[in-house]
């Protein structure tokens, strides 16, 4: 491993490309982002006030081709790392979790494989603990404990706050709310269950938390 002493300057690349992780990243953003804008194009954007299907998707696939210009331009002006070795993992468990909230969320039928539609219910924590599987360092309980609480606050936001079409929860949930509830009160309720079993999580479960353990050397020594 080559150390970086004091006074001296970092590594420079030859050619235009300063930093090529960064030329990488902003390529890929890019790409993800001129996707997401092709996969909507048919969708109604709608207003403000009356929020269409492809507004949110579309102006978070702006912000994101946002940010890969801006990586772009730095791989040319600031001096960055260069390429790593690429694993597998993250990739894998990432489109894993997109591939199952899709499946899950207004159900999916393939010949005679049928999945019933869970919604957001069950489509958010499943794609929230096998995403966050990307990475070694995962642990269950922090995911669950993740999952309990976003997943709420995106039942709120979406199918409250802002009324767009998402399903929310299965159909066979609803009867286990009284009949003359409305669909909002039965999924604010649903809302603070979730809310409340992931304070419950927390709270039984946080002495279980194994400590972490410093083991960087600081003698100076590599």
């Amino acid at each position: 491993m080559s150390v970086l002493h004091e006074g001296s300057e970092p590594v420079r690349h030859r050619g235009p490309v300063r930093a090529p992780q960064s030329l990488a990243g902003g390529l890929l953003l890019i790409a993800l982002a001129a996707l997401a804008l092709w996969l909507t194009r048919d969708l109604d954007q709608g207003t403000l006030n009356a929020m269409g299907p492809a507004m949110l998707p579309r102006w978070l696939a702006i912000g994101v081709g946002l940010s890969g210009l801006a990586l772009l331009a730095a791989a040319f002006l600031k001096e960055g790392d260069l390429l790593e070795r690429w694993s597998l993992r993250g990739p894998v468990f990432v489109i894993g979790a997109i591939l199952a909230f899709a499946f899950t969320i207004r159900g999916y039928a393939f010949g005679s494989l049928v999945l019933p539609g869970l919604g957001l219910l069950v489509a958010g924590p499943l794609a929230i603990i096998i995403g966050g599987h990307a990475t070694p360092e995962a642990r269950l309980r922090d995911l669950v404990i993740l999952a309990l609480s976003l997943t709420p606050f995106c039942m709120v936001l979406f199918g409250d706050l802002l009324n767009l079409p998402i399903p929310v929860f299965p159909q066979a949930l609803t009867g286990l709310f009284p009949a003359d509830w409305s669909q909002k009160a039965v999924l604010r309720a649903t809302a603070a269950i979730m809310a409340g079993a992931a304070v419950l999580v927390f709270l039984t479960t946080r002495g279980r938390r194994q400590a972490s353990v410093d083991v960087a050397d600081h003698s100076g020594r590599i």
